[in-house]
């Protein structure tokens, strides 16, 4: 990706700063908070790089099955332990080689790399045949071209590389319910502080550390939302509360997708710039 300079008389005064960064290593499965990060052109490294699927090669989530909340992630030295109750921990290199077989999530069918000890392991924790794979960087799924501007690429993420939320849009739909709930549940890239509620609804081209980045469109959200991410128990709310305020077009949004425009890291702190 090709570097764009940034011009200073394009740039608004910083509002807002990143206040935290997550990433799911494997789609569904616990968030890694991380001080610091690379954005690359698929999204913050390493995330939604893995994947669970069905015997027929079809991603699964915590849509069908709320217990994949319960799955935490660590960084380790040369890849990631996943750790499942009180299960020993799966270890999984960063990167693997060998044959790719085409997975499927939602519309897309990709190239990905099955890693048979995940797999099986997967398998024994949620008794039921499941399989892990790995999208290889040779992989490029494509952006929906109603949202690219060049041929953009993302991970096995749902559909945008990235999504931002702001802490005060969080703020303003705990004081609408009765019990708070965390930044957890919207499954998070980028959080950032300052503004009002809702600002990020505006944000279409911003940067942060001159890393240039999009905003496609609002997130809209589904039943995960529910899912307590620590007890795996789920309820009506914040959905609930949600649509009655943040519909449209029979859509519940919460927070803004985002595609990268130019690569680079990115840490806690950081001011956002609006262009």
């Amino acid at each position: 990706m090709s570097k764009q300079p940034i011009s200073n008389k394009s740039i608004f005064a910083a509002m807002y700063h990143i206040t935290q960064i997550f990433i799911y290593l494997v789609k569904s499965l616990g968030a890694i908070a991380l001080s610091e990060a690379r954005i690359e052109e698929r999204g913050l490294q390493y995330d939604r790089r893995w994947m669970l699927c069905n015997e027929e090669n079809k991603f699964i989530t915590q849509r069908e099955f709320k217990e994949l909340a319960l799955f935490k992630i660590q960084f380790d030295e040369k890849g990631f332990d996943i750790n499942y109750l009180d299960a020993l921990p799966l270890f999984i290199p960063f990167t693997i080689d060998g044959e790719t077989e085409q997975v499927v999530v939602w519309d897309d069918t990709c190239e990905a790399i099955e890693y048979k000890k995940g797999s099986a392991w997967f398998s024994k924790m949620l008794s039921f045949s499941c399989k892990l794979f790995y999208m290889p960087n040779e992989t490029k799924r494509k952006v929906d071209v109603k949202y690219a501007t060049n041929n953009e690429i993302t991970s096995f993420s749902d559909g945008s590389p990235i999504l931002i939320v702001g802490q005060q849009s969080l703020n303003d739909l705990n004081n609408k319910l009765s019990e708070t709930i965390t930044i957890d549940r919207f499954r998070p890239n980028l959080v950032f502080d300052g503004g009002t509620a809702f600002d990020e609804d505006q944000f279409v081209d911003f940067s942060i550390n001159n890393v240039l980045l999009k905003g496609t469109k609002p997130c809209g959200r589904c039943e995960v939302v529910t899912i307590n991410q620590t007890t795996a128990i789920s309820g009506k709310e914040p959905l609930k509360t949600l649509a009655s305020y943040r519909s449209k077009n029979n859509k519940v949004l919460f927070g803004r997708n985002v595609i990268v425009q130019q690569e680079g890291n990115i840490k806690i702190g950081d001011s956002i710039f609006l262009h």
